[in-house]
């Protein structure tokens, strides 16, 4: 069945043509692996980089790729049978990341990190192999935040993520062009389209940190007093004021401005 072309598909679309252009995602030429899990965000982000794709004057290919952990019970099929349905070139790769995070994972570390630091080395493998120079993940405007004040809150750094990344091995560009979308948003596309969703199958599949948990009731807490706060939130990261923090590492600014603008 074809993506429902309707005013919440053409909003999603707008939204991801606006951060590739923003922060520069996609080039003339770029070959991108884009990471299906199965999951509702990286379904989205495929359909539309490709709906993109085929009206842009600027040419780039897409290459659906799936990593299997190894968890048993992970329904690889249902993922294949849908992108071999759509038309989208595809590689399936089985791996022995469950084998690893049993024997290596520390009593109490998360599971989930672990699992994403394997699997994020895996797809670096595979972009190579597939002659990628750019990885395309489905994170959305909320992980955005809700990474912002996890890491504000228990780690005490003033971090979030990044719509374009150079990879450590420079020599891929990771891109997350789902920056300015809201997860409600990707919800309802993804039911509206009937993708068929699939669970990693992992222990702890299904279940949601506690501490994003928290993140994500205080997002919506703040929404009822601010409806555009999720917007708030992501401009700031975009318009960061260095003279304003207290990063001993930064240079020194002596300014007479006044701090009068500030909360």
């Amino acid at each position: 069945m074809p993506v429902v072309e309707d005013q919440l598909f053409r909003k999603i679309k707008k939204m991801t043509g606006r951060a590739i252009g923003d922060f520069n995602l996609i080039e003339e030429g770029d070959r991108i692996a884009v990471g299906v899990s199965g999951g509702k965000d990286s379904y989205s982000l495929l359909h539309i980089l490709d709906a993109l794709r085929r009206r842009s004057p600027v040419k780039y290919e897409l290459v659906a790729v799936n990593v299997d952990a190894g968890f048993p019970g992970y329904k690889t099929h249902i993922i294949e049978e849908h992108l071999r349905d759509h038309g989208f070139a595809y590689r399936m790769e089985t791996t022995e990341c469950y084998r690893i995070i049993e024997e290596k994972r520390r009593p109490g570390s998360s599971y989930c990190a672990f699992c994403a630091r394997l699997r994020r080395g895996v797809l670096y493998t595979l972009a190579d192999e597939l002659g990628c120079n750019k990885i395309a993940l489905g994170h959305h405007l909320d992980d955005f935040i809700e990474t912002l004040l996890l890491n504000q809150f228990y780690i005490g750094t003033l971090a979030a993520m990044s719509p374009k990344l150079q990879a450590d091995n420079g020599r891929h560009t990771v891109i997350r062009p789902f920056v300015y979308v809201e997860e409600q948003e990707i919800i309802q596309f993804t039911f509206r389209n009937e993708f068929p969703v699939v669970c990693c199958a992992c222990p702890v599949c299904g279940v949601v940190d506690q501490k994003r948990k928290r993140m994500k009731q205080l997002i919506r807490d703040l929404a009822k007093e601010n409806p555009h706060i999720r917007k708030s939130m992501i401009g700031a990261l975009g318009n960061v004021q260095l003279r304003h923090l207290m990063d001993r590492n930064l240079p020194s600014f002596e300014s007479a401005g006044s701090d009068e603008n500030l909360v």
